[in-house]
């Protein structure tokens, strides 16, 4: 039941935000329920798998049920976002939206719409709740988007349809394979027997599928644009939540299911993924805009994830679940502090900023603790999932993670390269008007940086929690 109401709250509150007219009052109504969603998000960290457990018939005649239930990584992802969502209205409380209402509306049915996707324990569900997660960022991307949104929503829409498709054709060939009475269970789905032809090429159905989603090099190209054209809320997110559901989904429904063809194309993967890193990496070394350099990263650190899965080996894998978690929470903050600068500015632009700490001591002093964590400096959250994913590579070959272990240098290089262009050197004429952050935004990164450090100390129960 705790599961259900994990998706419920979302979407009745997003449908409730609908007929409230007062931006105020859709404010404080999307603060209190998403309050009220993690508070149950942190009851299920600590409940028995009986109580985040749910399964009702949904549409029987082809075997369908509503089948939800949390597993320890589940736990941590819905975690994550019900963690996004209220950090996300503290840190813009004061940024002002067009038809607010339906704004944050849209937002909290996406909100739902991912709890869906880590909790279904039925491929068909997994598929309904993977499309109502899309559908409002569609919305959200087209409506409060920049200049070039329409544009760069319609090629999202293009990239994620398809990718869809794919997925579902994948899914109902699996369906008519399963054993017996044909259903889309994921214990059914997992006892499907498939030749090992037949597995590689559903391997490729469905990682082209999830690979677009995350996005893994070549099919990336959607991510940039779109981060940067969708308002700030949204993008983070889409980087530090959504991203997720792609990794998650080769967890829980790729790797068990085509288990012989994962094995045989991980070298293939593991290569894609590291490409796709050190290109991510070169690229964000040359942006000037910040959002466009967050982006970047992110597709570098979403490559890592994607090759120390595929190394099959306990420790990398360990690593990601934990990666998956703390990546979210540190882009996001990364995201914040994007907004703030951009707001007060009036630009993204690397080149147009410089001297903020004169003028803004405490933002400087987030950005700096933010930017050691995406680095993955000891003590970071961000360190304990880096350090277990290249173990785990150099378990897999040695001269990959080497490949790969570049990609740590050149974080380094625009992190820090970033750091340096916006807090020191002297003021300009823009920067010199820059005034420091408000309560709001002071107490939301402040929780950021907590989680930052708790659990680059003492990661002890994410391990624990990922291990159920």
């Amino acid at each position: 039941m705790l599961t259900l109401l994990l998706i419920f709250i979302p979407i009745v509150a997003g449908l409730i935000s609908f007929l409230l007219r007062e931006e105020k009052h859709a404010k404080m109504w999307v603060l209190i329920t998403s309050l009220a969603t993690l508070s149950i998000a942190l009851f299920t960290l600590c409940s028995k798998s009986t109580d985040t457990t749910f399964s009702v018939e949904w549409i029987a005649s082809i075997g369908s049920k509503f089948s939800i239930q949390l597993s320890g990584v589940s736990k941590m992802l819905c975690l994550l976002n019900a963690i996004a969502l209220p950090l996300i209205t503290i840190a813009t409380y004061n940024t002002s939206y067009k038809n607010a209402n339906q704004f944050f509306g849209l937002m909290q049915l996406m909100q739902a719409g991912i709890m869906g996707v880590f909790a279904a324990n039925d491929a068909l569900l997994f598929y309904f709740f993977w499309e109502l997660a899309l559908i409002p960022a569609y919305f959200l991307c087209s409506i409060w988007g920049g200049e070039k949104r329409i544009a760069v929503t319609f090629k999202f829409f293009i990239y994620t349809f398809i990718g869809s498709l794919i997925m579902l054709l994948g899914i109902i060939y699996i369906y008519l394979n399963t054993p017996g009475n044909h259903n889309f269970s994921w214990e059914s789905f997992k006892a499907v027997q498939l030749t090992e032809s037949k597995q590689n090429i559903l391997f490729w159905v469905l990682f082209l599928a999830f690979a677009i989603k995350m996005p893994i090099f070549p099919l990336h190209t959607w991510q940039p644009d779109a981060y940067e054209q969708a308002p700030t809320p949204v993008t983070m997110v889409l980087s530090g939540v959504m991203v997720k559901m792609g990794v998650f989904a080769v967890i829980k429904w790729l790797l068990p299911i085509v288990p012989l063809a994962s094995v045989k194309f991980s070298s293939v993967v593991i290569i894609i993924s590291v490409v796709g890193m050190l290109y991510a990496s070169l690229i964000a070394i040359k942006q000037d805009d910040v959002k466009r350099l967050i982006a970047y990263s992110s597709i570098a650190h979403i490559g890592l994830m994607c090759a120390a899965l595929f190394a099959n080996n306990e420790m990398a894998t360990q690593g990601v679940y934990i990666q998956m978690f703390s990546h979210g929470v540190n882009v996001i903050g990364l995201w914040i502090v994007a907004n703030i600068i951009e707001n007060k500015l009036g630009t993204r632009k690397l080149s147009e900023l410089g001297g903020i700490a004169q003028k803004a001591p405490v933002l400087a002093i987030f950005l700096v603790i933010l930017a050691f964590a995406n680095v993955a400096l000891p003590l970071t959250n961000a360190f304990v999932g880096e350090f277990l994913m290249f173990s785990g590579l150099f378990q897999f070959n040695i001269y990959i993670a080497a490949a790969a272990g570049i990609s740590i240098i050149l974080g380094a290089v625009y992190t820090l390269g970033m750091v340096q262009k916006v807090i020191y050197g002297n003021v300009n004429e823009k920067t010199e008007t820059i005034v420091d952050i408000s309560l709001a935004e002071k107490l939301a990164l402040s929780i950021i940086i907590v989680l930052v450090i708790f659990f680059g100390v003492y990661p002890l129960p994410m391990l624990q929690l990922v291990n159920n």
